[in-house]
């Protein structure tokens, strides 16, 4: 009897192991969509820094919702790459009282945000994977500015970078859930002035986004 216990319990230690390489090997693949809420910011950034001169208003935050796709697929057991694409838009604005603002207008918002990029994530166990990710953005600032008698509105669209990291737990075989946090800084940005006026030229810009998303998606 000893003996046939002893059996078991050295086939169960080698089945576990075994059980579990099996589920990591094919957990978080294939196709995904999935919706996200949390906390948005934009900020100019170091370059144009100008706390030192004046006490003017820097930043505007505010709700940060979107929704976007993608496709995992794994690389051995526990590493996993994959492309991702993500529509969001915030609540973030400031509008001038008395005072003027760093961006130089009398009233912006964030507009919508479009990303496309990549992620690498490495399987820590069958329900939780850690990841970084990256990719380009480009997003959409609505402005309004006056002179005190004509007002002029357009948008401001900045293409940037964006770089981030965060967790991925697996509900279940279909549904999970995520928390990340996300850097954008962006450098070029042209006018949209709408309708058949043309674009303005591409000019240099310095603005930083900082998000902290939770978001929860199915897998098919």
């Amino acid at each position: 009897m000893k003996k046939l216990l002893i059996v078991l319990a050295a086939g169960g230690a080698v089945a576990a192991p075994s059980a579990f390489a099996q589920d990591a090997a094919t957990a978080f693949t294939g196709p995904y969509v999935q919706a996200g809420i949390g906390y948005d910011k934009s900020r100019s950034g170091s370059d144009v820094d100008i706390d030192h001169a004046r006490d003017l208003k820097q930043s505007i935050d505010g709700l940060y919702y979107g929704a976007g796709l993608g496709y995992d697929a794994a690389i051995g057991e526990r590493l996993r790459i994959g492309a991702e694409a993500e529509l969001s838009d915030s609540t973030a604005k400031w509008r001038a009282k008395y005072e003027p603002n760093a961006f130089n207008l009398g009233r912006v918002n964030a507009g919508r945000d479009i990303y496309l990029g990549a992620r690498l994530g490495y399987v820590m166990s069958p329900q939780t994977m850690l990841y970084v990710k990256g990719g380009y953005t480009n997003a959409r600032y609505n402005s309004q500015a006056s002179d005190g008698t004509t007002s002029l509105r357009d948008s401001i669209d900045a293409d940037g970078y964006r770089i981030g990291g965060g967790v991925e737990y697996a509900v279940d075989s279909n549904v999970f859930t995520r928390l990340e946090y996300r850097y954008s800084g962006y450098k070029r940005a042209e006018l949209d002035f709408g309708g058949d006026t043309p674009d303005s030229s591409r000019f240099d810009i310095d603005t930083d986004r900082h998000q902290v998303v939770a978001s929860v998606g199915m897998r098919f």
